[in-house]
């Protein structure tokens, strides 16, 4: 390179002083030495800033994400919402005078006991999680306790307002936003969002964020990854109380497109109350008109009755869409005993094959790969940290390749709290080879960096694989899928039947 540079440097010169010495030396050969000049600088450049992995994918989003032929411009979104009090996690437990210990994972954390070893065990996964707290008081006490503690930040929560908060982003987009809205959220709103005068109400609901960052430790505990735990006494979203009025705002707000979320806050209720709301909430979203399509956002969940009663009672099929993560995932397959029940938890980056396997029995499963079926499933969005992939049946959906990569592109972005992409500050992880099946000969398939969405077909379903330029340092993990959901939803259209 020294080389290079010196050799730059002499031909200067040189220019300098046969025309300074000799006026009359040949304009021409002046614009010679000065092409070669400018090349030879070009080279050197050229050689110093070779595109990185992470450039090379985020400009190729750039090119690759389209606005699709027709936009929605009307969403319903409900119904669970709420205001986040975000923390640090193990700063909060600290003041709280508990000590460090083992986790252990529990569907309801009925005591700070409870909290402290569900939130441990995840911490150590790296993965997120979200319980219900049974003990109003002793919520009540530490929701107190986090709102003061130095450094602690109210924002927008709950899948529904989070998806609808980022969905009113786009200019052509007017959101409705049913469920329980206090006065805190309701100044958090942006404008652009409708609340029904029934979901107004005189308190809010809270829930805590527990945030941590890759490396934090806690005791002898120590996170892989930046994630976060939630927790609340939440008895509104807890019941979906708004459920009904979100359906009965639809016939005068006409949606085009509807997002539900919030069945995984009925699981703390209890058996007793969740068998038969859910059957409610099953009644109550058949209501909604065949033409338009619905997007179930679902969210973390242990108990294994519950989850099987959403697909015994038919949730799934009278749905058109679902988002999941990989812990979501996992948990509906070691339910249902599908493809690959027997892991007990993911290990590292989920295996892409194994996630192909899960995604194909769902929609076989649940969904409408057979056309004489009734059911309506024929998409689902899966995001883990790492990648992406969308899963869809022939002929329903249309622009997916450019919906899961604006999905993986804003979770790069949010997460660095940037407008879009900064390369430097984030990092590519997925894994640059993979198999499209671990129950079946699958194809081995290689992430070409400059057009980096891989498709491949199972039977009638198309896979749409795209991976994530992780953040190195997230300023904030809350709320991420529900953005990725939003955003894929955005570019995502219905095909012509």
């Amino acid at each position: 390179m020294w080389r290079q540079a010196f050799a730059a440097v002499l031909l200067a010169v040189s220019i300098g002083y046969f025309y300074h010495s000799n006026p009359e030396f040949p304009e021409v050969a002046v614009r010679h030495l000065t092409t070669s000049l400018q090349s030879l600088s070009s080279c050197l450049q050229g050689s110093s800033s070779t595109a990185t992995n992470e450039q090379t994918i985020s400009s190729a989003w750039d090119t690759l994400i389209t606005a699709p032929a027709t936009q929605w411009t009307r969403v319903a979104v409900g119904v669970n919402t709420c205001v986040d009090v975000v923390v640090t996690g193990v700063g909060l437990l600290q003041a709280l005078a508990i000590d460090p210990g083992t986790g252990l994972d529990h569907e309801v954390l009925h005591s700070k006991e409870d909290l402290k070893e569900t939130f441990i065990h995840y911490m150590e996964k790296g993965a997120a999680a979200e319980r219900f707290y049974s003990d109003k008081e002793s919520f009540q006490w530490i929701a107190r306790a986090a709102s003061e503690y130095p450094g602690a930040q109210h924002f927008v929560g709950g899948n529904a307002a989070l998806i609808g908060q980022k969905l009113a982003t786009n200019p052509h987009v007017t959101v409705l936003l049913c469920g329980p809205v206090g006065p805190k959220l309701h100044e958090l709103l942006t404008d652009q969002i409708i609340v029904p005068a029934e979901s107004l109400q005189g308190t809010d609901e809270y829930h805590l964020i527990l945030e941590y960052k890759a490396g934090d430790k806690w005791g002898s505990s120590q996170a892989p990854n930046a994630n976060r735990f939630i927790f609340s006494h939440d008895m509104s979203n807890g019941e979906m109380s708004a459920l009904e009025t979100f359906v009965g705002s639809m016939e005068e707000f006409q949606p085009q497109l509807v997002v539900l979320s919030g069945l995984h806050m009925m699981e703390g209720q209890g058996r007793e109350l969740w068998e038969e709301r859910l059957k409610e909430a099953v009644l109550t979203i058949s209501d909604i008109p065949n033409e338009v399509p619905i997007h179930l956002e679902l969210a973390s969940m242990r108990d294994t009755d519950y989850i099987n009663s959403i697909m015994r009672e038919q949730v799934l099929p009278i749905v058109n869409s679902i988002g999941l993560n990989e812990q979501e995932l996992l948990f509906i397959s070691q339910a249902g005993l599908g493809p690959h029940s027997q892991l007990p938890s993911w290990s590292g980056v989920p295996d892409v094959g194994q996630v192909s396997d899960i995604l194909l029995w769902i929609l076989k499963q649940h969904g409408r790969t057979d056309l004489e079926s009734e059911a309506d499933l024929t998409r689902i969005h899966f995001h883990t940290l790492a990648y992406h992939i969308l899963a869809t049946v022939d002929g329903f959906w249309a622009n997916q390749v450019s919906a899961v990569c604006a999905g993986a592109r804003v979770a790069g972005s949010q997460a660095c709290g940037t407008q879009k992409i900064d390369v430097n500050r984030v990092v590519l992880q997925a894994p640059l080879e993979f198999q499209t099946s671990r129950d079946e000969p699958g194809q081995k398939m290689t992430l070409n960096l400059s057009e980096p969405v891989v498709i491949w077909h199972r039977e009638n379903v198309s896979f749409y694989f795209t991976p994530v330029l992780v953040c190195k340092n997230p300023l904030r993990t809350v709320g991420l899928g529900d953005a990725i959901s939003a955003e894929g939803l955005l570019y995502s259209e219905m095909a012509e039947q």
